[in-house]
């Protein structure tokens, strides 16, 4: 199919109607090819708030709307996810962890195969904890690695054990890292991201309500992870790169840092300074759409 997005899911072609149910969308009540057909650029990250600020923003950078204009939530009839558009840019919001992002990457997926979308370009922005990084430094994601820093993503899939490769596309991350070079706000870096199934024992951290480990344990884990590469972790990339490689997207994965865990484990930035930080992805990302658009 070229630069078709493709299922891999013979299933779905005998169906006469496919309802999205977490977006509150089908193909029965609504034209896929006349809402989405021009979408090139996707752009998902947790929250429904920072999504929406996404697209504010970058309607703004592409000169599509201006102060004060507002941007409708497509899923309105759901609470499960948002989702906004303006122009060739999506931008949705997949909540928080591997479960969450699954459920709303299957939908996704299929409303870019509906609406017959092509060359698209998908980008997870987010934030996480730093290894070895000074906090508000961004990583580009190079491979997503299991918490044994494996480049995997493992699901068991009718009782049987099933493997997917983690790989993002190496060019895009360069590009990216040019990007980043030539907008020159912030320290950026190309490395391996760990995601793991929780954000606290998963994690090594120490100040969850259950703690087995003690301080010594918890840093030799977090210099191994750095050692092999892992320069962050969060909890959604691994099934990210791997449902993206299957249906043949192009995937990034570009994430603020809010604190280095080789330091501490809680988030102690004030709000400014976080909020500042939740920018940077969305700055540099933009960035990149704006290049790719011929408009910088």
């Amino acid at each position: 199919r070229g630069n078709f997005i493709h299922l891999c899911n013979p299933h779905l072609e005998k169906m006469k109607e496919d309802i999205l149910y977490h977006f509150a969308l089908g193909t029965g009540t609504h034209d896929f090819p006349a809402l989405f057909g021009d979408v090139k650029f996707v752009c998902v990250g947790g929250s429904p708030s920072r999504m929406k600020a996404f697209i504010t923003y970058i309607a703004e950078e592409l000169g599509l709307g201006g102060p004060g204009c507002d941007y409708p939530n497509i899923c309105a009839g759901t609470d499960r996810y948002a989702m906004y558009k303006v122009g060739p840019v999506l931008s949705v919001s997949h909540g928080m962890g591997i479960p969450s992002i699954s459920i709303m990457l299957h939908e996704l997926i299929k409303l870019l195969y509906h609406a017959k979308c092509s060359n698209v370009t998908i980008i997870r922005i987010g934030t996480s904890g730093g290894i070895g990084l000074e906090p508000g430094s961004v990583v580009i994601t190079r491979q997503s690695v299991d918490a044994t820093f494996k480049p995997q993503f493992e699901q068991v899939i009718l009782g049987k054990t099933v493997i997917r490769s983690t790989n993002l596309d190496e060019q895009l991350a360069k590009e990216l890292m040019q990007c980043s070079k030539e907008i020159s706000q912030f320290n950026t870096v190309i490395g391996n991201t760990m995601c793991t199934l929780d954000f606290y024992e998963g994690q090594g951290r120490l100040d969850g309500a259950i703690c087995l480990y003690n301080e010594e344990e918890k840093l030799q884990y977090l210099k191994e992870a750095y050692d092999s590469g892992v320069r962050n972790i969060e909890m959604e990339s691994s099934v990210f790169a791997a449902m993206c490689n299957l249906s043949g997207l192009k995937a990034a994965v570009v994430c603020v840092t809010l604190l280095n865990r080789l330091e501490g484990d809680q988030i102690s930035s004030s709000h400014d300074v976080l909020v500042e930080y939740q920018q940077r992805p969305q700055k540099l990302v933009g960035y990149f759409i704006k290049k790719s658009l011929g408009k910088v």
